[in-house]
């Protein structure tokens, strides 16, 4: 069975971290080929950017990175204290150990700011958020070719523009670590793709 890690930063947008939750568990329930998801953080609670705190259920530090294919990387609002988390050496490290052994690594929004942050994008196509000037600029700064598009694909790094991206972005997870069939399945199942009774 395929695991992704959801890792979660202070300041954490609620919706953009539950696109992978649903996505990914629904592949347990409906799907051809479950995916475990396993939260992981850097501090037992984290404070989302609305204001729901939630519990992650591994500190980084218990995990072994190695059992794990992808990295999901959801994005926050810095007045939260999305880039205490998100800069941390500690997550620039796993991206890092992901991106060396060529694993799935995606990310919504300014999720896709510590995947720069890392090097692992630098001279490489990617994306976020297309409503800050500043955050474009930041991106370009460490060395990303800003794609104006919803999702970019480069090898295996997964970025997005919006929080309006990130089911296509969980769903794109789905499909790349098992497949087509089992992507349709969950989608069928949650009612993206019609499907009558009879």
């Amino acid at each position: 069975m395929k695991k992704v890690i959801l890792f979660l930063c202070q300041g954490v947008e609620e919706y953009e971290a539950s696109v992978f939750t649903d996505a990914l568990g629904w592949t347990t329930t409906y799907g051809l080929e479950p995916i475990e998801l396993v939260t992981v953080g850097l501090r037992s609670k984290v404070k989302c950017a609305w204001n729901f705190t939630i519990e992650p259920e591994f500190q980084l530090s218990e995990i072994d990175s190695n059992d794990f294919d992808a990295l999901a990387i959801p994005g926050g609002m810095s007045r939260a204290g999305f880039y205490e988390d998100a800069y941390d050496e500690r997550l620039l490290s796993l991206i890092r150990d992901f991106d060396s052994q060529d694993k799935l690594i995606a990310s919504v929004c300014v999720g896709a700011l510590p995947i720069a942050k890392s090097g692992v994008l630098n001279g490489r196509n990617g994306t976020t958020y297309h409503l800050s000037e500043k955050r474009q600029a930041q991106m370009k700064e460490m060395g990303v070719n800003i794609i104006q598009q919803p999702v970019v694909i480069d090898k295996n790094i997964i970025t997005s523009r919006s929080p309006s991206a990130a089911m296509d972005v969980a769903f794109t997870v789905v499909e790349k670590l098992t497949s087509t069939a089992n992507l349709n399945r969950i989608k069928e199942g949650m009612g993206f793709i019609e499907k009558t009774c009879v």
